[in-house]
């Protein structure tokens, strides 16, 4: 992401700001309008405020017990002003400012100067934008789950039709997002040919987790080593290329797509271990779909790779025909 979008991301919450200001004024003016008295205490309020810091200044000395006298005014004020406005059934916080989101009040920045998540999320969300992966999920998302597109002719494989697989994929996904903030440990590993609904599924659970407020990346395994390849080596917006790397580290869920697609080789293989490695030893969760079966994997891969998957991934196999090759043979047929 170039400068230029950040400063467009924050000039939104500049606005929100703004909005939140506004708002708030509004609903004083609304309140003052029916209930005088709330407007005159708050202005007592503010009065005795400004007396404490006249006298401190003119006794320093005594400056704790004029502010414990003040704060017993000021109490005193504020209990009386919230029962005219419990009188009133004026609503808990009414008079308060509402932010979006409260723990950085708008600003996208934490006390401790870090970014909320709310800044990463948005940060995230305009790079989908610009790679296009945001029309990817909305297009997958806009999708209703339909079982019946999948064959119920028993896989003698398996021993299950790819309709029951799907089932119990489906019943693993919605658990896997009913536990998600559970220190369980839980990572999932789709594979199967392509055309099968592994994306379909990944995007699914992006999308379930996003709206519910978590910090989630979903690159392609090209784009990911892209991203850490413009990091340690290009040095373009170095402070912006370092928050995309540090991202697939951080987020609440990272999803990799297509894995085994990528150049292999010994850089991409330490750089997928050091994300694999890191993420499970500080708890975060990841998500892998790739058209290799397991066999493939270890043979594509380092050992120590494939036995951290195989440790503590749980594998699902995704069986059955290509179905965008079924859709366009329907097609063509209609």
């Amino acid at each position: 992401m170039n400068e230029s979008k950040l400063r467009d991301i924050l000039t939104d919450y500049e606005r929100k700001r703004d909005k939140a200001d506004r708002l708030l004024e509004k609903r004083k003016q609304d309140v003052y309008s029916q209930i005088p008295q709330v407007k005159e205490i708050e202005d007592e309020i503010s009065k005795v405020g400004l007396e404490m810091m006249k006298l401190v200044l003119k006794n320093p000395s005594s400056k704790e017990e004029l502010s414990l006298q003040a704060k017993e005014k000021i109490q005193t004020l504020t209990t009386k002003k919230q029962d005219l406005l419990d009188k009133w059934n004026v609503p808990k916080g009414y008079l308060d400012i509402q932010y979006e989101c409260n723990l950085c009040k708008d600003r996208g920045f934490l006390p401790s100067g870090k970014k909320c998540n709310c800044l990463k999320q948005a940060i995230i969300n305009e790079s989908y934008k610009m790679s296009n992966l945001s029309k990817i999920l909305e297009k997958q998302n806009q999708c209703t789950y339909d079982d019946s597109i999948f064959s119920d002719e028993i896989d003698p494989k398996s021993g299950i039709s790819p309709r029951q697989n799907m089932q119990l994929i489906l019943s693993d996904c919605d658990e896997f997002i009913y536990d998600f903030d559970k220190d369980n440990d839980k990572n999932l590993l789709f594979y199967g040919d392509t055309g099968l609904g592994k994306t379909f599924m990944s995007s699914y659970i992006a999308k379930e987790l996003l709206d519910k407020g978590y910090l989630v990346i979903y690159q392609t395994s090209f784009k990911m080593f892209e991203i850490i390849e413009e990091y340690k080596f290009r040095n373009s917006d170095k402070h912006l290329s370092r928050d995309d790397y540090e991202n697939l580290f951080e987020c609440d869920l990272l999803i990799i797509d297509d894995l085994g697609t990528e150049l292999t080789n010994s850089f991409t293989i330490s750089e997928l271990f050091i994300i694999l490695n890191t993420r499970l030893l500080n708890g975060k969760k990841t998500i892998i779909s790739t058209n290799l079966n397991p066999a493939q994997l270890g043979e594509l891969y380092s050992q120590r790779i494939f036995s951290r998957i195989f440790d503590k991934f749980k594998m699902i196999k995704f069986i059955g025909d290509d179905l965008r090759w079924q859709n366009k043979i329907s097609n063509l047929k209609k």
